[in-house]
């Protein structure tokens, strides 16, 4: 409009038609008049953003609901459009034409966002875009800071799992501690409300007065996971990569411990991490990125050492290992139930490497499960389940269909 408005002028003064002037005149006015309607339209116009809920797992959706509203009680907001930054794997920008915006007039959008890969991500911030009745002049600003949103890893329904300590199949949640059972009681006086039935004669007829057996003291089982989080063991992008069937097998097994009370141990390519609780455990395996390492022994270190007691059940899922790490893991945890996950879309050079991978873990008495998709998982787990502890001969469970 200016460069014609000063077309029209000139050109209605050289020819001398004033009719050319006064367009000219009022071409180039309507710009700087356009921008005075907007003299303190940011100022008055303020937002909010609510993402429901902040914390999800991959696949589910969550709510962005933005309000935008003008705080003036007079002066309206000709026009708003708005656009929410998010990063590309949660979509496309999403972009909002709010329109005019009336004295104290609030107005709400709101959309959908499904992540497909566990981590954090960042939403915002929103570009406010405030314009003139006749379109001439836009202004653009960037409001508030952008909210987080924590993705974790998808889970699987998995069934219990037994471990040594128990009987073979059994799920055992919990084991006695010595000396607090009926075969090794430790008795301790008669206080008032006891009950009779706890009454241990034989230590009462020692002592010369009541002697009660102790409450039966409990203690939770222990489990060990270790995730292979090696850049150069696994294969592939995003959600279709190895890593992440890798992640999703790992997360499954914890939510089955976790739910069950038993206490875990999280390993990783570099050694123990520290995460506890079940929030932890998830939220540690959301932000998890690749490691550097190009070998298992840092990690398969810190797992032989262990924290605690000893485990009686040893999870790993590996990608791609050669046999001196097979080995290595091999012979750790020779008195627990083992279970090792191979994810059979890794990095693996050939198919006689995971032959060889699963002929040397199972010679150590590990359960090997060869892991091509993630849902194949609860299936061989099951059948992880169902078989007797490994002795001398090891069962292997080859991938297949169901």
């Amino acid at each position: 409009m200016l460069v014609f408005g000063s077309a029209f002028l000139v050109a209605g003064l050289v020819v001398e038609q004033f009719e050319l002037v006064a367009v000219g005149v009022f071409l180039v006015c309507v710009p700087p008049l356009s921008a005075l309607t907007l003299l303190g339209a940011q100022a008055r116009v303020g937002h909010s953003r609510l993402v429901h809920p902040h914390r999800l797992h991959v696949g589910q959706a969550a709510r962005v609901v933005v309000r935008v509203g003008n705080s003036s009680p007079l002066w309206p907001v000709p026009s708003v459009a708005l656009a929410d930054t998010v990063p590309v794997l949660l979509g496309e920008e999403p972009r909002f034409d709010v329109g005019h915006l009336g004295a104290r007039s609030v107005r709400e959008v709101n959309y959908l966002v499904r992540p497909q890969v566990r981590g954090r991500y960042p939403v915002g911030p929103l570009r406010v875009v405030i314009g003139d009745p006749l379109g001439c002049v836009r202004v653009t600003r960037e409001a508030d800071t952008p909210v987080s949103l924590l993705v974790t890893p998808r889970t699987l329904a998995l069934p219990p799992l037994g471990v040594r300590g128990g009987p073979q199949g059994e799920h055992t949640l919990r084991r006695t501690a010595n000396g607090a059972g009926e075969q090794d009681p430790v008795p301790r006086e008669y206080r008032y409300g006891d009950e009779m039935r706890r009454v241990h004669w034989p230590s009462t007829a020692k002592h010369g007065e009541l002697m009660v057996r102790r409450d039966e003291q409990q203690q939770r089982e222990h489990q060990a996971l270790f995730l292979d989080t090696r850049a150069c063991a696994h294969r592939g992008e995003q959600a279709d990569s190895s890593l992440e069937t890798a992640v999703t097998a790992a997360a499954s097994v914890a939510v089955r411990s976790l739910e069950d009370g038993h206490d875990l141990n999280l390993y990783g390519a570099d050694g123990h991490l520290p995460v506890s609780g079940l929030p932890g455990v998830l939220d540690g395996l959301a932000l998890t990125g690749v490691s550097g390492s190009t070998g298992l022994h840092a990690g398969i270190s810190a797992l032989s050492a262990g924290r605690g007691p000893s485990p009686g059940l040893i999870t790993v899922v590996l990608g791609a290992v050669g046999p001196d790490e097979a080995g290595a893991l091999a012979r750790v945890g020779g008195g627990a139930r083992r279970v090792a996950v191979l994810c059979t879309g890794a990095a693996w050079p050939s198919e006689e490497a995971v032959h060889e991978a699963e002929r040397v873990l199972a010679s150590g008495g590990w359960q090997v499960l060869r892991l091509p998709h993630p849902d194949r998982l609860p299936h061989l787990w099951r059948s992880t389940g169902e078989a007797p502890l490994p002795a001398a001969a090891p069962r292997v469970f080859p991938e297949g269909p169901l």
